[in-house]
């Protein structure tokens, strides 16, 4: 027994410690010490798309790096050590041209002009030592430009857009832009037919923010009033039938629009008429406004926000003696806290200004 105890504490002593690895750094033999380029990542989304970069950070140190330290017309790893990895979430477009969704090792060749920046499908080599051209997914040319200087190598994202941004290489004095881009409504649209394949399928919620991002874009229409039904069956209500309504009227469709709108006012809530009365009014829709405000303020006449609404819509129309009256109605209904502001929308209509 104790022969097994001490073979078995000996080996425990042989086997040198597991550190965990760090980002872009590969176990070798021996021990773990710190690297003299660390492993770094950086992260973006595009779009819906994340874009991720895992590499090594070597130094100047002194050196001259463009030319010498990294030889012009020759492959580089874009970094040091292992492959320097860029993931793409989803397909992407890069200076232009088409690039799917996966992981590449990302190489470059240096020139004192424009630079070849190539992704390739090789993600495990060791620096660009066995770089391979039939392997390329893409390859593009770019143009470095100055900029202020770097001690240690750094990718950074620039010019973040809703659907692009530019990945930039920057060592030394010098800084390479690689600009990338989504088809964001494209990307979004497949994001959501797959989310209702899920649990948003079984509420009215999911169906009708679909419907309703599809609209403020005015993509999809015709799918998106499916979406907008879809939302109805499993629970009538005013958000899904305006919805509805609204794309109805985008697809010129107006009297089937006047008609589902009409059903969304009668089990509007009073909230809900005073939101749409203020839509109405944004969209300069002032007669029409107004005639929402009064239903509200017929059928809810003790709430003090829709007398607000009310005499917002008769201020539009010029009407400021009915709308200073609704105000003060607003005003003594109020809570406390809303009293001392209302106060004041009170002050501009009885003296005869907008609000």
């Amino acid at each position: 027994m104790r022969k097994t105890v001490l073979l078995l504490l000996l080996a425990l002593v042989a086997t040198p410690p597991v550190a965990a690895q760090t980002v872009g750094q590969n176990q070798v033999p021996g021990i773990w010490l710190p690297l003299a380029s660390p492993g770094a990542s950086v992260t973006q989304a595009v779009g819906v798309a994340d874009v991720t970069v895992v590499y090594h950070r070597p130094a100047v140190n002194g050196r001259t790096v463009w030319g010498a330290l990294v030889p012009y017309d020759q492959v580089w790893r874009a970094g040091a050590n292992e492959n320097t990895l860029i993931t793409f979430g989803r397909d992407v477009t890069v200076q232009g041209k088409p690039l799917a969704a996966g992981t590449y090792g990302l190489h470059a060749i240096p020139q004192e002009g424009e630079w070849t920046v190539i992704f390739s499908h090789d993600t495990t080599a060791w620096g660009s030592f066995s770089y391979d051209e039939s392997r390329d997914a893409l390859r593009i040319q770019v143009t470095p430009e100055a900029a202020p200087f770097h001690e240690r190598m750094l990718f950074t994202f620039d010019d973040v857009t809703g659907d692009a941004a530019t990945l930039t290489l920057r060592w030394a004095e010098l800084a390479v832009p690689v600009r990338i881009e989504t088809d964001l409504d494209g990307q979004v649209l497949a994001s959501i037919r797959d989310q209702l394949k899920g649990l948003a399928q079984f509420n009215w919620l999911g169906w009708n923010q679909a419907a309703g991002w599809a609209l403020g874009q005015e993509v999809a229409l015709d799918e998106a009033l499916g979406w907008a039904d879809r939302s109805i069956q499993n629970e009538r209500r005013f958000e899904n039938l305006s919805t509805k309504a609204q794309i109805l009227a985008k697809l010129d469709r107006a009297s089937e629009a006047e008609q589902v709108m009409d059903e969304a006012i009668e089990i509007a809530n009073p909230l809900q008429l005073h939101g749409y009365g203020r839509q109405l009014l944004t969209q300069g829709k002032v007669d029409e406004a107004v005639a929402i405000f009064e239903m509200n303020a017929e059928r809810n006449p003790d709430t003090w926000f829709v007398d607000v609404g009310l005499a917002r819509g008769l201020a539009a129309q010029g009407s400021f003696e009915r709308a200073a009256e609704h105000m003060r109605r607003a005003r003594d209904n109020a809570p406390e806290a809303q009293k001392a502001y209302i106060q004041g929308l009170v002050d501009q209509l009885e003296a005869g200004q907008g609000i």
